[in-house]
């Protein structure tokens, strides 16, 4: 089994190599392939992840290379972990935002429009090697913010592709700690949009086999007390401590909103918060430079204490559940982004959705859900109105197509803010958006930026 990594040398990749080395059984992989343009990169992340592998006992071998076609071919999947313009480009889309009175974020808002213009183009060219010289079955997973527009991105071209977050599986994580349970125990009822998703149901399975939904329990819909059943008293108020919002807002969803649900439903609160802090990218910034230096140390064989502030938690345990479910053929569930056809009745069938799904060597198919409530089926509707108008953007380019997906994303909404936000975002990109650099009018594909990738 081959396995490359399009974007190796990021220092997300060592955790990704923990979970190969230590689920070793559940995946065997005979060779890792790690591609990145950024040659200090693949000299520090590339050795400790060698070094990883060795110190596990692990019979694969790890190649390191900045030649995309040599890392994916005869690849049985290839993962995208891109980050274009690097942490320096993520500093831009948290604060650039600001001067427009809006938030400033990675994947949501301008910030992940901005993300979505400079990502598609590259990963769309990475794409098509894979589709020229991996194995015709191969799959690409796709971990590249923004998921949902990436991997529609991906589809839309014909690729075998599906996206992963790791949202869902750190609250199934969060459940199986509270009930003492194996998380393989924990079914969630998880649905929305990539970075735009709630839990409305939390099922439990017991050792004979029966399940319950103990979020009805904590919300006491079951009969019992708001906020006791097996949670204990005040479950509630530590579940809405840890999204960061009200108590309420999840008593009258009857649902766990995601913490990027935040940006929306305390949009001013959080401007005002990031208008007087330090930002995720500087922090970002700060740990990555210390792993570097832990990566560059021959000793360390392990991955760091540090790689815990990064972010990503149980990446690895999520890719690897995808990969060995596609490449095993499992037929198991897994929450993952894959095409709506028609489990939202509201979207068209090839939007892109995050819900529980089957997952086969051939196909990955969603799972019926229950209808989404009205506030939730409609900011779902409108975010996605304007995930369809930003990956037409960031496809054809064009000033007039990046304005009007600005105006319709619903934390802009305003002409004058749109417009304002629309140059701003050109300025801070040109440099990064290839058909920008000729002019905020140009259209047209970008043209090959596999170079800048990393």
């Amino acid at each position: 089994m081959k396995l490359a990594v399009i974007g190796g040398g990021s220092t997300y990749t060592p955790e990704l190599v923990d979970g190969f080395a230590r689920l070793r059984d559940q995946l065997p992989i005979d060779e890792l392939w790690l591609v990145d343009p950024d040659p200090e990169r693949r000299r520090l992340v590339g050795g400790v992840a060698q070094r990883m592998f060795a110190h596990a006992g692990h019979p694969g071998t790890v190649h390191v290379t900045d030649d995309v076609v040599a890392g994916v071919s005869d690849t049985d999947a290839v993962m995208f972990q891109l980050r274009i313009g690097g942490q320096a480009a993520r500093q831009q889309d948290e604060t650039w935002p600001h001067e427009a009175c809006c938030i400033g974020q990675e994947t949501t808002g301008p910030g992940g429009f901005a993300k979505a213009l400079r990502t598609v183009p590259v990963v769309l060219e990475y794409a098509e090697l894979v589709r020229e010289h991996a194995k015709p079955d191969a799959w690409i997973v796709d971990f590249t913010n923004p998921v949902g527009i990436v991997t529609r991105a991906l589809l839309e071209a014909g690729h075998r592709a599906v996206g992963l977050c790791n949202v869902a599986i750190g609250f199934q994580r969060r459940f199986a700690r509270e009930f003492d349970v194996a998380p393989e125990a924990v079914r969630l009822d998880h649905v929305g949009l990539n970075h735009l998703t709630w839990e409305r149901g939390v099922h439990v399975r017991s050792a004979d086999g029966s399940e319950r939904d103990v979020l009805s329990e904590l919300l006491g819909a079951d009969g019992g007390a708001l906020g006791t059943g097996a949670l204990g008293t005040g479950a509630l108020e530590r579940m809405a401590e840890s999204v960061h919002m009200p108590a309420d807002l999840i008593r009258l969803q009857h649902a766990v909103p995601s913490y990027y649900l935040r940006y929306f439903y305390a949009h001013d609160v959080v401007l005002e918060e990031q208008l007087h802090e330090r930002t995720r990218a500087e922090a970002v910034m700060d740990t990555e430079r210390a792993l570097l230096t832990k990566y560059a140390d021959p000793s360390v064989v392990t991955k760091p204490a540090e790689l815990e502030q990064r972010g990503g938690a149980y990446y690895s345990e999520a890719a690897i559940d995808v990969l060995s479910s596609i490449l095993g053929d499992r037929g198991d569930v897994q929450v993952l982004n894959v095409r709506n056809d028609g489990t939202f009745p509201f979207l068209p069938d090839d939007h892109v959705i995050e819900v529980p799904a089957r997952v086969t060597r051939s196909t990955i198919t969603p799972l019926p859900v229950e209808p989404l409530a009205p506030d939730m089926a409609g900011l779902v509707s409108h975010v996605a109105g304007y995930e369809r108008l930003a990956l037409e953007a960031a496809v054809h380019g064009g000033r007039d197509r990046v304005l009007r997906a600005m105006w319709a994303h619903p934390l802009v909404g305003q002409v004058d803010k749109a417009e304002r936000l629309t140059d701003l975002l050109l300025a801070a990109n040109a440099d990064l958006i290839p058909w920008a650099r000729g002019g905020a009018a140009a259209d047209g594909a970008s043209a090959s930026t596999l170079a800048g990738a990393r």
